[in-house]
This record gives structure tokens, C-alpha cells and sequence, in this order.
């Protein structure tokens, strides 16, 4: 996503503060789980690589809140030890915050591409001749996301607490299409059921995208075009500030998202072949998006998906865990 990425404030994270070195490095080596399908399949891929080829303990920290995994991560006491999901430019304030000079967190080198903006589906887009941002406030064409007859679409932002959905406000409003839509902050669960039952009844839908994501391999799902990445165009408010939606600004498309891992400082210490193996692990877009169809349309268990995945392709397993 990402959400994009993207995420929520959630669960708290219960693990007492370890008092010695020692006892936080007998700890298994902690591994978010964020509860949706593309981070799903990363973690558990990392996972099983850690066990399979390392031998080492591991456990899943079932946790929603970006800001808490990264103070987890900047204990560096085993709290979090690794988070697999880090999508720049998101979730740059953290990075910034927790990682080089400043924190205990370390910023994994490789990366692979993602993805953000609005999507419709194909039939959506050729049926009403919508292929922009800005048609969504063209009033002859918001009726194809009108399904409650009141005027007005139906748009879907994000979840609420996601970075990203703060974006998508300003977005909404500076591309002029806000006072034409119902704007949506709903569970993603929600949001990809209404984009199901609108496929099948061939009706239109509309809302935040991201990729990688299993419903561009479930769904025929089309990005609409935006004013290309400016970072000029983008001003962007900290949301502790009341005022910060008045005072934000956002007039382009998004900067094509880098995503990366992120893991505590004291794994260099405490498992360096761990270290060492996140900073060759890499994926593509498209091999992410294999894994979360597993878990999400297929319904394969996340640990499951992961071991058929690193059986399905033992050339780049090979790759990553070489001397």
C-alpha cells in the first residue's frame, strides 16, 4: 500500500521492557504482523527463512500501529525486532526519527517498487470515458459511484488512522472532487467487499490504491492519471497541528513508493546472519502480489503461503541466503 502503506493506530504492544542486555538477547526475534496480506507475506517469508536457514526462535507481533512498531523497533530490547513493510516516502518521519544518528532502528537497503493513487475498474473507466482525478468532479460523470441516489459518489480514502488517508483528504479537496463524493475512511476489509459486489453487479467503484496488492490480481483495475510526482506541489502539515488539513497542500501524484525492511540495531549483535540475510532480501511488486493473493482470495494461512513461496522459487531463496 502504504499503504500504503499507509496504516492505523491499533493494538498495543504488551512485552515488558527487558532490563538486561542478556535477557533481551535470549528473546525470540520479533517479527510484525500488521494483519493485512502483502506485509503478511513478507514477514512470513523472513520468517521462515530465519528458521529454516538459521535455526533461530522467532515470534509474530500482531500489531496495527505503524507509530508503535516503530517505537518497538527504537527500544531495540526484542519488543519488535523486525518490520518488513516500510514504504517510502509514508512513512519517511519515522524513518528520520528512528533510524541512523537518531535511533536504534536500521533502514535495510534493498527495495522494491510501489504504487499509490486512485483506481476504478476497466469497465468502469470505458463505460463513462473516466480516465483522470479531475473527471471525478466532472458532475455528469460522478453518477457511475452514486449508489445510494443522493447526489453524490462514493469514494473510499483509506482506513482510518492510515498515513496515507490523511493524504487523501488534502488530495480530495485539491483536486476539486471532495464536495462531490461521499468521502469513505472504512476498514480495507469494507472497501474490498463494495469494490467486490460492484464487479459483480457491473456498477462503478472508486477509491485509494495501492500496489502491491492482491486485487490487482483478482480484479481488472485501471490507475487514473494525475499530474506527475512534484515535491514542490506537496506541503504537507504534521497532523498534531489542528489547523493541519487548512494548512496542507497536495497538488500532484504521488512519488513512486521505495519499500524496504527495517530491523533493531541489536540484531547485528544478537543474530548478525539475521542482519546480514535483511540486507539482501528484495522482492518484486508482482511476486508480493502473488503472495498476498495466496493469503487474501485463497485463503492459504500466511505461514503457509510463505513456505509454498520459498519452495516455488529456489533460485532467489538461493540468492538471499548465500555466503
Amino acid at each position: 500500500m502504504t499503504s500504503l502503506p499507509h496504516l492505523a493506530t491499533g493494538l498495543l504492544l504488551g512485552a515488558t521492557l527487558a532490563t538486561t542486555a542478556n535477557a533481551a538477547d535470549s528473546r525470540p526475534i520479533a517479527i510484525t504482523d500488521p494483519g493485512y496480506a502483502t506485509a503478511q507475506g513478507t514477514a512470513y517469508v523472513v520468517e521462515a527463512l530465519i528458521q529454516d536457514r538459521f535455526g533461530d526462535q522467532t515470534r509474530i507481533v500482531n500489531t496495527t500501529s505503524v507509530p508503535v512498531i516503530w517505537e518497538a523497533l527504537n527500544r531495540n530490547n526484542g519488543d519488535i525486532d523486525i518490520w518488513t513493510d516500510v514504504w517510502l516516502p509514508n512513512q519517511a518521519p519515522f524513518v528520520d526519527q528512528y533510524t541512523g544518528d537518531k535511533g536504534q532502528a536500521i533502514l535495510a537497503q534493498p527495495s522494491y517498487a510501489g504504487t499509490q493513487g486512485y483506481c476504478t475498474t476497466r469497465a468502469t473507466a470505458e463505460k463513462h470515458d473516466i480516465h483522470s482525478v479531475y473527471d471525478l468532479s466532472n458532475p455528469d460523470k460522478i453518477s457511475a459511484f452514486d449508489s445510494n441516489g443522493d447526489g453524490k459518489g462514493e469514494i473510499w480514502l483509506g482506513a482510518a488512522g492510515w498515513l496515507s488517508t490523511g493524504f487523501e483528504r488534502i488530495r480530495a479537496r485539491d483536486y476539486g472532487f471532495a464536495d462531490f463524493f461521499d468521502l469513505q475512511t472504512t476498514d480495507e476489509a469494507v472497501a474490498t467487499a463494495a469494490l467486490d459486489a460492484a464487479v459483480k453487479k457491473g456498477t462503478g467503484w472508486v477509491g485509494y490504491c495501492y500496489a502491491p496488492h492482491q486485487n490487482f490480481a483478482r480484479y481488472d483495475l485501471v490507475q487514473l492519471e494525475e499530474p506527475p510526482y512534484d515535491p514542490n506541489a506537496w506541503n504537507v502539515v504534521d497532523s498534531s497541528d489542528p489547523n493541519w488539513l487548512e494548512k496542507s497542500s497536495i497538488a500532484s501524484a504521488y512519488k513512486d513508493a521505495a519499500i524496504h525492511m527495517a530491523y533493531s540495531r541489536s540484531l547485528k549483535t544478537r543474530a548478525p546472519e539475521v542482519a546480514a540475510l535483511l540486507e539482501r532480501v528484495t522482492f518484486t511488486t508482482e511476486e508480493v502480489n502473488q503472495l498476498a493473493y495466496a493469503i487474501a482470495v485463497e485463503n492459504t494461512p500466511p505461514r503457509e503461503a510463505a513456505q509454498e513461496w520459498i519452495a516455488a522459487h529456489p533460485d532467489i531463496v538461493a540468492q538471499w541466503t548465500a555466503d
